[in-house]
């Protein structure tokens, strides 16, 4: 499929999406991009709801100005919807009302782009060191949703995923001495480490390519380190929690160096799979 048409398509979800959760209209479908729009939904939501607690840069005010304007020039958003007299002659009286529709999308989505940018700009910047409980905790995580959400591929969610581990871990060093709260950021950094080694390591079996492994290999590398540094001085209950994740990046090295030597030698034949990703074969 085409992508431009692919992205229009998915930008006119987004818009119905939006209008639908604001109360408007529902329309009554279904797109397999739902999933990933819903979390973009629920942020502009909450960016609505919150006033952003720092500065937005007049750069930025004004450089977003010059793109929207530039976009309406362009595809003319705000224009007339009416036919021309060639359309007009041959085709259904519903099409002004179709063309509308498109462009009340077109229009809703630079001005929910004009909106969310401006807010999100201030809510993000003043939210990236924010800590679990903290009010603004939550707009932390559903930025990194959205990201996720907009990731143009396999491989750049799953490197996400594994920047994603390496903020939890500066997350739950703050968290030392809170048994509930330390264990509990830990989990999510585990997950997060499970989540973006699968799509690392099926995207290397899929493309017969050693290439996404060497992410994997630096994450481990410095997560241990980091790790390290986190038990060091901890208490025994946390030291306990910490050696989980730390046998976690064990057995990922592991799976890293199993599957790079069986696409150097050809031995990718396992279909099998866990919570790592492929399970290759033995070489020779």
């Amino acid at each position: 499929m085409d992508n431009a048409l692919f992205s229009r398509r998915r930008a006119e979800r987004f818009a119905q999406l939006l209008d639908e959760a604001n109360g408007g209209r529902r329309h009554h479908v279904r797109s397999r991009s739902d999933e990933q729009l819903t979390p973009l939904v629920s942020l502009s939501r909450q960016v609505a709801a919150e006033a952003p607690a720092a500065p937005v840069d007049p750069e930025f005010r004004t450089g977003l100005r010059a793109m929207l304007l530039a976009t309406a020039a362009r595809d003319g958003i705000g224009t007339s919807a009416q036919p021309t007299e060639k359309a007009s002659a041959g085709r259904s009286p519903l099409l002004p009302a179709v063309t509308a529709r498109r462009a009340r999308a077109r229009g809703a989505i630079l001005v929910g782009i004009a909106a969310g940018a401006i807010a999100v700009s201030g809510i993000s910047a003043a939210s990236e060191n924010a800590m679990p409980g903290d009010a603004l905790y939550g707009m932390k995580r559903g930025t990194e949703r959205a990201q996720l959400a907009l990731a143009s591929s396999e491989i750049n969610r799953g490197q996400l995923l594994l920047d994603f581990a390496g903020t939890r871990l500066s997350e739950a060093s703050a968290l030392r001495g809170d048994r509930a709260g330390y264990s509990g950021v830990l989990d999510d950094m585990d997950s997060d480490t499970r989540q973006g080694v699968r799509l690392l390591t099926e995207a290397a079996a899929q493309r017969s390519d050693a290439a996404p492994l060497d992410a994997v290999d630096a994450f481990v590398s410095r997560q241990r380190r980091a790790l390290d540094a986190v038990a060091d001085g901890a208490s025994r209950a946390d030291r306990e929690r910490t050696a989980r994740s730390l046998r976690l990046l064990e057995l990922v090295a592991e799976r890293a160096d199993a599957l790079r030597a069986a696409i150097a030698c050809g031995q990718l034949t396992s279909t099998a799979s866990d919570h790592l990703g492929p399970t290759p074969g033995t070489c020779p």
